[in-house]
């Protein structure tokens, strides 16, 4: 979980109104946040990093652990004693724990002026001026002056034309909203509603405009990002059929129309599931050389019964295959995980299992979290009764193991010469440039910034549990 003041630096005229937006949560939170920006910049208002400076205060919220939560009441209850030095701040929630709560944040934090759910956060600014045209009709009481859109129905569209980019080399697309499994774990389909996803046409668009912005390295966003396409409607006869069941479009036919973007050097995946990992994305994956050769794959638990009570819809054995398939077509693909530990009724065999399964696929990356309970999901139902102690020593224990296996993986990747793609300047020390190879193993060498955007083809001497180091072995290869 993150936590950013959504823009490194203030921007647009000084005299225009200013907003500063700060994102808490995933990466699809950082691009919704990026698109809020851009609405509001066409509305004529400038941006600022310090809420001391705003007009308008937006957090985008988080509502996947309780933690991500209570760090947003405490950020927001900070803007109290603001709110009362300048009665004219609007102050918004937006995102997931908005469309959770919705009235419950007024009444928590009477300060705040407006809520918009996931799907109605392009209608902010109109929000906003909404709030003031309330504050200026006399008489109307406080409750009476705010505003909340949290209808799940509508559909989000933006439209970036006469937008400007300030967010670097990298950015995020989200191919589609919402979710249509059932994790007993999970709030997500509760606070985003089920998928929608967009028209491959749109997609290329936006990184069209992405790219002639500057931005190389383009990350597709999905909460089931190779469920893409599964919510369209299946093709007639006499109509160009797609990879995806029963001839929809599907994740691979969007690779491959990215492919062709000019400009674009890198194109990424979050988050997989299991159950769509096909051929048909795996020789995708294989044909298009932007595309990184890594997959967040994540297992989440490596017992049967666990992965049962969390209706995550597979068994070990079908992740074993459809990896197996995976790396059948793409023998150098590295995989990454989520795991999570502590679940409702898991053993100590149960948790053994995961040690087990995480050795066994050798995964590269490993995100482990402790199983919190969050309101409005299945599992609420059943007895979190394992305690916090245990799910503190699986959690260190699985960590362990993971570093082991992680450098095991690193390893072997030591004494070769890769293709490296440098995507910044190390914040800790100039001299030093951070990259990913196509595999997505994070590599750091000498360098400076004129290194930034290029490839490099780097001999890679050292490693640890988290990444590689080397050294450029001869000019920059490609550009």
């Amino acid at each position: 979980m993150t936590t950013t003041r959504h823009t490194s630096e203030r921007s647009g005229d000084a005299e225009a109104p200013r907003l500063c937006v700060v994102t808490f949560g995933c990466q699809m939170n950082q691009y919704d946040s990026s698109l809020v920006e851009g609405k509001f910049r066409k509305q004529g208002y400038a941006t600022t990093d310090r809420v001391e400076d705003a007009d308008v205060v937006l957090f985008n919220t988080c509502s996947v652990r309780d933690h991500a939560e209570e760090r947003t009441w405490s950020w927001v209850g900070e803007l109290k004693k603001l709110k009362q030095d300048n009665p004219e701040l609007v102050i918004g929630l937006m995102g997931c724990m908005a469309q959770r709560v919705e009235e419950e944040a007024f009444k928590r934090a009477a300060h705040v002026d407006l809520v918009a759910g996931t799907r109605q956060f392009h209608h902010l600014p109109r929000m906003v001026e909404e709030v003031r045209e309330r504050r200026d009709e006399p008489g109307r009481r406080l409750e009476d002056q705010r505003v909340a859109y949290t209808d799940m129905a509508s559909e989000v569209a933006f439209d970036r034309a006469g937008e400007e980019w300030s967010g670097g080399m990298h950015a995020y697309l989200a191919v589609m909203r919402g979710c249509d499994l059932s994790c007993t774990y999970c709030v997500v389909p509760h606070t985003r509603g089920g998928v929608q996803s967009r028209p491959i046409a749109d997609l290329v668009a936006e990184a069209r405009w992405y790219a002639e912005q500057g931005v190389k390295v383009l990350t597709l966003l999905g909460q089931t990002v190779n469920s893409y396409g599964e919510d369209f409607p299946a093709p007639s006869a006499g109509e160009a059929r797609g990879t995806g069941r029963q001839g929809r479009p599907g994740l691979g036919d969007l690779l491959r129309a990215l492919q062709e973007v000019e400009g674009l050097e890198r194109i990424r995946l979050i988050t997989l599931h299991p159950s769509y990992a096909t051929r048909a994305l795996a020789e995708a994956i294989r044909d298009c050389d932007k595309v990184d050769r890594f997959l967040p794959l994540p297992a989440q638990a490596g017992s049967d019964p666990v992965l049962k009570r969390m209706k995550r819809g597979y068994t070990l054995d079908l992740y074993r295959r459809r990896a197996d398939t995976l790396r059948e077509v793409v023998p150098d693909l590295e995989l990454g995980s989520d795991w999570i530990v502590g679940f409702c009724g898991e053993t100590d065999e149960d948790f053994a299992g995961s040690q087990g399964f995480l050795e066994e696929q050798g995964f590269v990356v490993n995100y482990i979290f402790k199983y919190d309970e969050r309101p409005g999901t299945k599992a609420v139902g059943y007895p979190d009764d394992i305690e916090v102690a245990v799910k503190k020593e699986r959690h260190r224990m699985l960590m362990e193991t993971a570093e082991r296996v992680q450098r095991a993986r690193f390893e072997g990747w030591r004494g070769r010469t890769e293709r490296v793609f440098v995507e910044s300047v190390s914040t800790r020390d100039a001299s030093i440039v951070l990259g990913r190879s196509v595999h997505g193993l994070p590599v750091s060498l000498p360098g400076d910034a004129s290194f930034v955007g290029t490839y490099r083809a780097v001999m890679l001497d050292e490693c640890t549990a988290y990444g590689l180091s080397g050294r450029v072995a001869e000019a920059p290869a490609g550009a």
